[in-house]
């Protein structure tokens, strides 16, 4: 995949990378938040070059059309710049902008009408798990030696159950932010969701032998 942080318009993100890692590396998401909605360049530029990337890695879960993928993420910090001063506090940046990105890559799919949200939901093999790394709590529970049966399994789950599977596991994110990230009315949504897709995959091992 191509770069996220070679923009169309570089221009708009003159720091280097160094000065606004300095500046920002040790303050809590609230703190960076709050600068970057105060008009703090630094700050704008620090979450730029921090999440750019893994939001185009995130992306690339709902489609591999990387000139797309850098659209969407131009287009989250192009709108986020217009309304700095007017946003709500955030205190965890990375679930915000990854439901920021969900939705944002969701519509230029639709757009573009390969697909819609409706039927992203209902079809398997749209959000495709590709799972970097085995994590600790899944080979402690299921005792799996190789990331190809996991794959092999978490892709019999269904598409929300990955999802979640992945920003638990993945992105480290706990139950609330996955809330906010899928945007459950209930953190014991996210918790259920969870539950449950272990509950299949401990099924699914345990029947494949």
């Amino acid at each position: 995949m191509q770069n996220p942080l070679h923009t169309k318009d570089p221009s708009i993100f003159p720091l280097k990378h160094s000065e606004s890692i300095k500046q920002y590396e040790s303050r809590t998401d609230n703190d960076i938040w709050r600068a970057f909605n105060k008009g703090n360049e630094a700050a704008f530029n620090y979450i730029y070059r921090i999440y750019a990337p893994t939001l185009f890695q995130y992306g690339g879960q709902f489609s591999k059309d990387e000139g797309m993928l850098q659209d969407c993420i131009q287009n989250i910090f192009i709108d986020l710049r217009r309304k700095r001063g007017h946003l709500k506090e955030v205190n965890n940046i990375k679930a915000y902008l990854y439901k920021t990105m969900r939705r944002e890559v969701l519509r230029s799919i639709k757009r573009q009408k390969r697909s819609s949200f409706s039927s992203w939901a209902h079809d398997d093999k749209v959000f495709p798990i590709e799972i970097c790394h085995e994590t600790k709590l899944i080979q402690q529970e299921y005792e799996m030696e190789r990331k190809e049966k996991i794959e092999s399994a978490m892709n019999l789950l269904t598409p929300r159950q990955r999802q979640a599977i992945l920003l638990l596991y993945e992105e480290g994110m706990n139950f609330k932010e996955i809330s906010e990230v899928m945007e459950f009315s209930e953190v014991k949504s996210a918790r259920k969701i969870i539950y449950r897709a272990l509950a299949s995959l401990k099924l699914i091992i345990k029947n494949r032998g």
